[in-house]
């Protein structure tokens, strides 16, 4: 899919209304139109909200691009109008917040496009303040793209009950989360580098279950805190109740909690991202899910591969295929009830083709207590655990197949037995009698 073309605005000519320096520019250059709004004066330290108002509004009327040059403007909470286009000219062209928590707003608004501008908040350090720096709500078309949007004391972007594309943006230094969507309708989030956010990096949620159809794919993001909660916060991708979401071939590293977290949704594939440095679970499906694909991703380094769980709330149904999960650390300095663990599920699920390295703990793990419902754990590769796949036999499990994995360098067991965190049966593949629940052929241990 051609993610790069813009949205077409309808009814916008080509048109293009520019401000720029009054000072040394041959009046030739300007018609009417532009000369009569001629005033903004770039980098200088007044406040020119109400200029900047006068000639959007001017622009927009005549379906012309307001181009801004070079320069800083600062402003304090601008007014977006429907089919509003705004281009500037690249890191330089700069609209700082005066006053207030947004410094670009519409509320049921359509067609409104930003392009190569830098967007600049308040410190970061004044606290966390609900709201975005830019923030939408209900609007439809949005489409900003090339832009850097950085620092502030809520979130980077705020989009409510919107459609549109954010694309080739970098935003960094946020309080909260560089992009907040909330009940989106098929929103496009791609090819955006972000960093530094105290919370989070990119959310997709909605106020309860529904089609939402995100699809969040080639972005770049790093360094992301949590202050708060053992797992809302801390997430480079957040999925809540949104049902429908593709997150696919981003990189991201160094996450307080999970680099792609999924809570209490339908129908969503996690495929292709690169996870590094997760500091908790680096791919979550939790809670009241029903199915999840996670498929052909590379994890290395976090204090947990992959886990899919909460059958005691209802969390079911997923296909875990074609990973590479690796270099699982001992423990997690975020969350301390957090073990060891490659890849865990519970209920209605496929593991299989997967290669998992070097864990101190368990490769694959099916089950916990009574918490495990026809799991399969088939053809895949686990090497240097200490129990390299593991699953539960304690009262009320149901049941697991494993079979035809290849097992190397499991120092306490290869296929254990296990009784909540409890090891029952050190060689599940000697006493296969004793566990019915446990169906076990042709796997290689060596």
């Amino acid at each position: 899919m051609q993610r790069r073309k813009f949205l077409q605005r309808t009814g916008v000519g080509s048109a293009v209304f520019s401000l720029a320096p009054t000072a040394g520019l041959a009046q030739a250059r300007l018609s009417n139109l532009e000369a009569s709004t001629l005033g903004l004066i770039p980098d200088s330290a007044a406040n020119q909200t109400a200029l900047f108002s006068l000639a959007l509004a001017k622009a927009t009327a005549s379906g012309a691009t307001l181009k801004l040059p070079a320069g800083r403007f600062v402003l304090g909470q601008i007014e977006l109008p429907a089919n509003c286009s705004i281009e500037g000219a690249g890191p330089n062209t700069v609209l700082a917040l005066a006053n207030g928590n947004n410094l670009l707003s519409a509320k049921n608004r359509t067609n409104i496009s930003l392009k190569n501008l830098a967007f600049e908040g308040n410190n970061i350090a004044l606290g966390n303040v609900s709201g975005g720096l830019l923030a939408f709500d209900n609007c439809q078309n949005i489409a900003i793209s090339t832009c850097s949007i950085k620092n502030h004391n809520s979130n980077g972007m705020l989009l409510n009950a919107c459609s549109g594309r954010i694309v080739e943006n970098n935003f960094s230094n946020f309080a909260l989360s560089a992009i907040h969507g909330q009940n989106s309708t098929g929103m496009q989030i791609s090819f955006n580098r972000i960093s530094n956010c105290n919370n989070g990096g990119i959310r997709v949620w909605r106020n309860e279950n529904g089609f939402d159809g995100t699809i969040v794919t080639n972005n770049q993001i790093t360094d992301i805190g949590s202050q708060s909660g053992n797992g809302q916060n801390g997430n480079g991708i957040n999925i809540y109740l949104a049902d429908g979401v593709v997150v696919a071939n981003n990189i991201i590293s160094n996450c307080d909690f999970s680099a792609i977290r999924a809570n209490s949704t339908n129908d969503i594939i996690i495929e292709g991202n690169q996870c590094s440095n997760s500091l908790e679970v680096a791919i979550f499906s939790e809670f009241a899910f029903s199915g999840s694909i996670i498929s052909s991703n590379i994890i290395n380094g976090a204090a947990q591969g992959i886990s899919i769980a909460n059958l005691d709330v209802g969390g079911r149904l997923a296909i875990c295929s074609n990973n590479i999960v690796r270099n699982i650390t001992e423990f997690s300095p975020t969350n301390p009830d957090t073990v060891p663990v490659g890849i865990f599920a519970e209920a209605d699920t496929a593991i299989v083709s997967n290669v998992v390295e070097n864990v101190p703990g368990a490769g694959i793990v099916a089950g916990w207590g009574p918490f495990l419902r026809n799991v399969m754990i088939a053809n895949n590769i686990v090497r240097q655990t200490k129990i390299a796949i593991a699953a539960s036999v304690a009262d009320g499990a149901g049941i697991a197949k494993i079979s035809d994995n290849m097992i190397v360098g499991a120092s306490i067991a290869a296929i254990a037995g296990m009784a909540w965190d409890q090891i029952i049966s050190n060689d599940l593949i000697a006493e296969a009698n004793k566990y019915p629940n446990i169906y076990l052929a042709d796997n290689i241990v060596s």
